[in-house]
């Protein structure tokens, strides 16, 4: 049995991943048919109506009781070309099924799954979009869990050295306004290694025009064509195979950039045109935020009334779960199962 694609009137699931099934759809299969079971699968799929929005680099450290099923569901915006990095590492007493989806407007898509004997999911954005991941313990189940979720780029950088630096960005004005940049400018001492942001082909070596010295690499396994323009030197022939790291040439300032400082206009194209590269080789660091070290074996009592962004009110002295704690606050659970985020100061334990 899969989980049924249909989660209300409004919101509907899709699969992509192909005829297996994945571990939490095999789970389901097995207890379908108990009440406990058809609890668990309808906290399932209830989870991904009201997910928890957050923001990357993120970290939490969360606890699923046993008395009843639940899920923890949380949602993630992520760019195009970012690497998504989702490290869960339970104790010995829980199983977690981990799964990510897409979410557009009301329909959320499954994308992948994170194998049961694994501990870390990794996956590249192929589009700017809202992603969640829910996080669901194996029926009767109860433990512990750390978790973070890391953004990064999902190319090299394509300038070596530590001094490169992207001076000018996607959507620049260029010629007066008349067009805008599609690419970034990554200004280098003249004659630094241009390198292979990935492993690929080279499809073109050129010599003239606006972009002066350029170099095309086809990226292996992705739609993705890599520019590299305003070489002084060009080192690889079309055809030639590079792994990432590679010297492909060296910067320079040739084309329309001979006036300017010496750079490398980095760009990437896709069968429907030019992109914003930066997120796929933005290589400033995520820092992830410490978890507080918080005790979630005790119950939290709100010191006064919470106000929710859909602007209902929660009632001073109401009595919640706390199921994870992340550097700012507790992720609670209200009577009815609704999540909630609170503040350290919004809360004492009972």
């Amino acid at each position: 049995m899969a989980l049924p694609f249909l989660l209300s009137c409004n919101t509907a699931v899709n699969k992509i991943f192909g005829p297996g099934k994945t571990p939490h759809e095999a789970h389901a299969d097995k207890i379908e048919n108990s009440v406990e079971g058809k609890q668990w699968i309808a906290v399932a799929e209830s989870s991904l109506l009201s997910p928890q929005p957050i923001r990357l680099p993120y970290g939490q450290h969360g606890f699923f009781p046993a008395d009843k099923p639940r899920a923890v569901s949380l949602q993630f915006a992520a760019k195009r070309g970012e690497h998504v990095s989702i490290a869960l590492n339970p104790n010995e007493n829980v199983l977690l099924y981990a799964d990510i989806f897409r979410q557009d407007g009301t329909v959320t898509t499954h994308l992948h799954s994170l194998e049961t004997d694994a501990r870390v999911l990794e996956f590249n954005t192929e589009e700017t979009a809202t992603y969640i991941l829910r996080l669901q313990p194996q029926l009767s189940s109860s433990g512990q869990y750390d978790l973070t979720i890391t953004p990064s780029p999902s190319l090299a950088f394509p300038v070596a050295g530590n001094k490169a630096r992207v001076g000018s960005v996607w959507g620049d004005a260029r010629d007066g306004g008349s067009r805008s940049h599609e690419g970034i400018d990554i200004f280098a001492a003249k004659l630094t290694p241009a390198i292979a942001a990935a492993d690929g082909t080279i499809t073109s070596v050129k010599d003239g025009g606006l972009g002066g010295k350029t170099i095309h690499l086809k990226v292996n396994g992705r739609n993705l064509s890599l520019y590299y323009a305003h070489l002084d030197q060009q080192l690889v022939e079309e055809g030639q195979s590079v792994q990432a790291g590679d010297t492909l040439g060296l910067v320079g300032n040739t084309g329309n950039a001979r006036t300017t400082p010496a750079h490398l206009h980095f760009g990437i194209y896709t069968y429907g045109g030019a992109i914003d590269p930066l997120p796929f080789v933005n290589k400033v660091p995520a820092t992830i935020p410490v978890v507080a070290a918080k005790d979630l074996q005790h119950r939290l009592q709100l010191i006064k009334p919470l106000l929710l962004k859909d602007k209902s009110t929660i009632k001073a002295n109401t009595v919640l779960l706390p199921l994870a704690v992340t550097s700012t606050g507790y992720l609670a659970e209200l009577e009815n199962g609704t999540l909630v985020e609170v503040g350290f100061k919004q809360v004492k334990k009972v």
